[in-house]
């Protein structure tokens, strides 16, 4: 017992010595500086050692001694605590645990080949705790291939991580279209030095770690265009950006989903989950039907000297392949920030999201205030956003309830 004692003090010095940047020296170095070894020595052993290091925000890498294998070992823990003063109903006060990331990245035999896997301990009580799974292969910047689970590229919102977001959490509409998680291949690619980014995919289409019996698949297609050099799916200008940066992206989604007596064949694929268009719409269509759906996303942002901005247009239909019937849904955000200090920012986000067209009185609007404080980027802060959600309903009562919510994350 003593003896693990020790080992685990000694671990976790370790780890605050690397998070403070301290640099630890090597038996090599120390026998290299007494003068019991030469520097052709210590250029020897360096060669045949495997090489640990560490960068904050991004884990603990591992290498070996001849390049050729690579592990990254990382996390995320962000909590969050929300109070909603609800106009209706019972009000709510709050704790979860937002995210609960660990993940492990790397390469193996070539650079080239590399591989992601990442669980997320906060979704324990759902149907799936892994989130990625995959492995990808670089012909080329303009050529490289996945296969495995991963996000599926839809939306601009719904690629940032949850690490790297400017408010609390994605925008209700962002919720209600993105596709999450799937399993299944993409064709990806950086053209003219990252000026053009494009994503090709097929996919299970029945959300993670869920394999079909039929003969369907989903179908999805991303265009980015940034004119002024690469741009990320990281929120906020925390760097201050010299020089100007925008994008403009397009995805496409299809996909055919059969209802059951519960809801849609999936395993929480975003759209069709109780506050997705689809699963808004579950009454609209016969159970055991196949439902056709087509969904598109339009996207812009831009970041400069601290200043950004980002909106994007969400559309989709479902049609039912028995009873003929279509539902058409739509929405739209629009969010701003700027850092007014090194390290704290402000922000503004207003959202429209309406499930069903044809439907009077059930559109749902939110207007957000937030701030937060960046102590190392998104590594490392504290943020808290206040807003209203105004809700219509099919009975004709309007609510606006109060939503106040605080969040502290932490990258590892």
């Amino acid at each position: 017992m003593k003896k693990s004692l020790v080992a685990l003090v000694a671990a976790l010095g370790a780890c605050f010595m690397a998070a403070q940047g301290a640099e630890a020296k090597s038996l090599e170095d120390v026998l290299k500086e007494k003068g019991v070894i030469t520097e052709a020595d210590y250029q020897e052993i360096a060669k045949s050692s495997a090489k640990l290091d560490y960068k904050l925000g991004k884990g603990f890498t591992v290498t070996s001694a001849d390049q050729k294998f690579q592990l990254t070992m990382g996390g995320r823990v962000m909590v969050k605590y929300t109070f909603l003063d609800k106009d209706n109903g019972q009000d709510m006060s709050q704790f979860a645990l937002a995210t609960g990331q660990l993940w492990w990245t790397g390469y193996a035999f070539t650079k080239d080949l590399t591989y992601n896997v990442r669980i997320n301990v906060g979704n324990s009580g759902k149907n799936t705790m892994l989130e990625t799974a995959y492995v990808k292969y670089r012909f080329m910047d303009e050529i490289q291939l996945l296969a495995g689970q991963d996000k599926l590229a839809f939306g601009r919102q719904n690629l940032s991580a949850a690490g790297n977001l400017q408010f609390v959490a994605v925008s209700p509409v962002t919720s209600a279209f993105a596709p999450g998680y799937d399993l299944g291949a993409a064709a990806s690619g950086n053209v003219l030095g990252g000026k053009i980014n494009y994503v090709l995919g097929v996919s299970n289409g029945a959300g993670a770690t869920t394999a079909r019996s039929t003969n369907n698949n989903a179908f999805l297609a991303r265009l980015q265009v940034n004119p002024f050099g690469a741009f990320g799916f990281v929120e906020a200008d925390t760097t201050r950006s010299a020089k100007p940066l925008v994008t403009v992206g397009s995805s496409f989604y299809m996909n055919s989903l059969a209802r059951n007596a519960t809801g849609f064949e999936t395993n929480n694929l975003g759209y069709a989950g109780t506050s997705g268009w689809l699963g808004k719409n579950v009454a609209s269509f016969a159970t055991t039907e196949k439902v056709d759906i087509n969904s598109v996303n339009i996207d812009a942002a831009v970041k400069w000297m601290g200043a950004s901005a980002q909106a994007e247009y969400f559309w989709a239909q479902g049609d039912g392949q028995l009873t003929n019937n279509t539902v058409r849904a739509q929405g739209y955000y629009l969010q701003a920030g700027y850092m007014v200090l090194p390290k704290l920012e402000v922000a503004m986000r207003y959202s429209y999201l309406d499930p069903n067209r044809d439907a009077a009185n059930d559109s749902q609007t939110e207007i957000l205030g937030g701030v937060s404080y960046y102590f190392n980027n998104h590594a490392m802060k504290v943020q808290a956003d206040v807003g209203n959600i105004h809700t219509q309903k099919s009975s004709g009562i309007l609510t606006d309830d109060m939503q106040y919510r605080m969040q502290v994350a932490v990258v590892f």
